[in-house]
C-alpha cells in the first residue's frame, strides 16, 4: 500500500475550506450573508486574524465580495477544482501575519541605514514615488498605488549601500504581489481613499527623516507603518 506524506496544514486554509463546504452544500446560497468575523472565529475556534486571511482568499476567487458596512456575501458556488485552487492559494504564498513580521523585523533598520547614508539620487528618486502615490490615493485607485508603493520600499532597500541587505529583502517585497495579501491590505487596511492618503502621509514622514539624516526617525516611523497594520490585523 502506498502512503501518502502527511504535510502541516494552515489554519487559514481549512478555514476557507469550511465556508466553501457551507456555501456548496447550500447552506449559504449566492446573494446570502456570510456570518460576521467574530461569529465564524467562535464556531471555529479560530482566531479572527485566521478568519480575515481566509476571507481575503475567498474574494480574491472572487468567491464571495466584502461590502463595506454590510460584510460578506456569496457571490457564486465553487466548484471542486475552485476550492482547491482557493486552497493551494492560501498554501503557496506566505502568510500576511509572516510577512507582516518579517517586514517589521527587517525593514526599519534598513530605512534608518538609508537616513544614515543617503546615497545620491534617492531622495530625488524616493519624491517622484511619492508624488505617484499620493495621485493614486487621491484618486482610490489602489492597484496603482500598491505597485507604487512597492516601488517606495524597493527603492528604500536599494539605497542601502549593501548587495547582501538589498537580496535578502527583495523575496520579502515581493510577497506584495501576493493574492491574498493584496486582497487583505485592499478590504482591511487601504479600503479607501482616506487610508490611502493617510498612508501616504506616513511614507513622506519616512522620506522627510531620510532627507534629514535622521536614522532614529526614520527607524521609528518604519515601526509606527507595520505597527498600524498590525493593529488592523489583530482587531
Amino acid at each position: 500500500m502506498a502512503f501518502e506524506k502527511v504535510r502541516p496544514r494552515k489554519v487559514t486554509s481549512i478555514a476557507a475550506e469550511q465556508v466553501v463546504e457551507a456555501i456548496k452544500n447550500g447552506e449559504y446560497p449566492v446573494g446570502s450573508k456570510l456570518p460576521s468575523e467574530f461569529e465564524l472565529a467562535e464556531q471555529m475556534g479560530v482566531s479572527r486574524p485566521s478568519i480575515r486571511e481566509a476571507l481575503s482568499a475567498l474574494q480574491a476567487m472572487e468567491i464571495i465580495e466584502s461590502r463595506p458596512g454590510s460584510g460578506n456575501f456569496v457571490l457564486r458556488c465553487p466548484s471542486s477544482s475552485e476550492e482547491e485552487d482557493t486552497v493551494l492559494l492560501i498554501e503557496t504564498e506566505a502568510g500576511c501575519r509572516d510577512v507582516m513580521d518579517a517586514r517589521q523585523a527587517l525593514e526599519p533598520p534598513v530605512a534608518a541605514l538609508v537616513a544614515a547614508n543617503r546615497l545620491p539620487g534617492i531622495v530625488a528618486t524616493l519624491r517622484t514615488i511619492l508624488d505617484e502615490m499620493r495621485t493614486h490615493a487621491e484618486n482610490d485607485d489602489y492597484e496603482s498605488y500598491i505597485d507604487a508603493d512597492k516601488k517606495f520600499h524597493v527603492a528604500i532597500a536599494n539605497a542601502a549601500g549593501n548587495s547582501l541587505v538589498t537580496a535578502a529583502l527583495k523575496p520579502l517585497l515581493d510577497t506584495m504581489e501576493q493574492r491574498v495579501y493584496r486582497e487583505f491590505t485592499r478590504q482591511y487596511y487601504l479600503k479607501n481613499e482616506h487610508d490611502l492618503s493617510h498612508v501616504v502621509d506616513l511614507h513622506k514622514e519616512i522620506l522627510d527623516a531620510i532627507v534629514q539624516g535622521d536614522a532614529e526617525t526614520a527607524f521609528s516611523r518604519m515601526v509606527e507603518h507595520w505597527t498600524r497594520m498590525r493593529e488592523i490585523w489583530e482587531a
